[in-house]
Parts: structure tokens; sequence; C-alpha cells
């Protein structure tokens, strides 16, 4: 298990690491751009990585033998501090410039990757801010966290090259939001693959029809990026089917009322 996680934080690493240096080759003006997040401009954005990273620090030295919760059922109580969480990414840019933000950010990048090296193993379950949780659920909750905020700054300064995903973060991504979709909607009814990362089973609706070998009676496939989106409430169901990024064949090969899984 200690590899396991530290390959978690190596995803981590390299993600957050490819994050601050896209973000330093921003103008300064560019900060100051709306992003696709409500409310929220590029800065602010910033500010909440600075946050979200020095959290990652303090749960890491929390651990606790309390029984953990399972990340399906974890994610369910991000929605109600949603208005603390956005104000502490308001206070945290606050005056600061978008520079110096990367600079605290990178800071704490550096910090964690010093911190929790190869040769230490992260705890068992900590103490997070919604409760405890294994610590290998967080370090996947905190994944999601960086994919999909690299990819809403991508979408925000449309006319850059994008942030590049990098294949560790986004399988880890993949696969803990498939067991969170399966975890909070379980069944048989409906097989969800998003290659090459994860596939699984789920219902949707009332139980309906399961199997139990062959082809499943329905069947939804999409790649890791587009689930990603779809978990996370950045585009609703209709939008990637309508281009063609979901392949879902059967009555009930429709995700819309199960996502999204956060928001």
């Amino acid at each position: 298990m200690p590899a396991v996680r530290q390959r978690s934080m190596d995803a981590l690493l390299e993600q957050s690491r490819t994050v601050i240096e896209w973000l330093r080759q921003l103008p300064p003006d560019a900060f100051s751009r709306p992003s696709v997040l409500p409310a929220w401009d590029v800065r602010t954005l910033t500010g909440h990585l600075v946050v979200f990273h020095g959290g990652l620090l303090r749960v890491l030295t929390t651990p606790t033998n309390q029984p953990a919760i399972p990340i399906e059922q974890y994610v369910t109580r991000y929605a109600p501090g949603a208005a603390g969480i956005a104000q502490m990414a308001v206070d945290t840019a606050g005056d600061t410039s978008g520079p110096e933000l990367v600079n605290q950010l990178s800071d704490l990048v550096a910090e964690l990757d010093g911190t929790w090296g190869p040769e230490r193993a992260l705890p068992r379950t900590v103490l997070a801010p919604r409760g405890p949780i294994v610590a290998e659920d967080f370090m996947a909750t905190r994944l999601i966290e960086i994919a999909v905020h690299a990819d809403d700054l991508s979408r925000s300064l449309p006319e850059r090259e994008p942030i590049p995903l990098h294949r560790g973060a986004l399988g880890r991504c993949a696969r803990a939001l498939a067991t969170i979709l399966a975890g909070q909607h379980p069944g048989r009814s409906v097989e969800v693959r998003i290659p090459p990362y994860a596939a699984v089973q789920c219902a949707v609706g009332d139980p309906g029809p399961t199997h139990t070998r062959g082809t499943p009676p329905n069947v939804v496939e999409t790649d890791a990026l587009t689930f990603l989106r779809l978990a996370t409430g950045r585009v609703p169901w209709a939008e990637p089917m309508a281009a063609g990024q979901i392949s879902a064949s059967g009555l009930r090969a429709d995700l819309s009322s199960v996502l999204p899984l956060l928001a």
C-alpha cells in the first residue's frame, strides 16, 4: 500500500507542477480574465489552488483511528460547504497579484514534495474537513480537484495551449469517479466504460434488468476527460452526447439523472 499511496502523490505533484508552469507563462493581465467558474476570475481560481494545496498539507498531518467514510459518501458533503470554500478562495486571493499567488502555490507544492517523499508512507486514515477518510481516497479527491481545475483554467483562456493532463492523474480520476458512481448508485443495469482506465456497473432509475455474462443490455462509454467534466458538473449530459463524445446503447444508457457526482 505505501507504494500505491506514493504513486498517487507523485501523480498529484506532477499535475500540480504542470499547472504552475502554465500559470507562470501567463501575462499579469490574464489573471483578471473571467474564468469558466461563475464569479471567479483566473486570479481567484489560482487562489483556490493555493487553499487546496495548503489544506492537503494540513490533512496529511492529522491521522485518525476513526472509521473512514466511504469516498462516495464523503463527496456528498461538499455541497453544504461550497459557499465557505468559495469565500476562502476570495480571501486568499485578496489583493495579491496573480504571479505572487503562483509563487505561493509553487512553495506549497515544494513543501508537499519535501514532506511526503518516496521514503514516507501516507497515514492509513486522515481527518479531512468533511470527516475521516482513507488517505488514498482523499488523495483521489485531490487529484480530481487539480485535474478539473487545470481543465477549468484551459477553458478560461482558450486561445492558449491547454494544460496537459497527465495520464497518471487522469487515470486515477477516472477510476475514483467510476467508484463513486457505482457506490452512489449500486446495481447492474448499466455498464459505464472509461477506457482504458475503468469500467463499472451501476443502476439508473429503478433497478431494471441485470446481467451476469456477455454484453450488458445498457452500455455508456466515454473518454476520461469528458467523464471528468460530466462528473464535476462542468458540462450537461446533452452537450457531449450531441458532440459524439459519448457512446450510449440501450434504453437505460442515459446518466443525466445521476450526474454530476460532485458539484
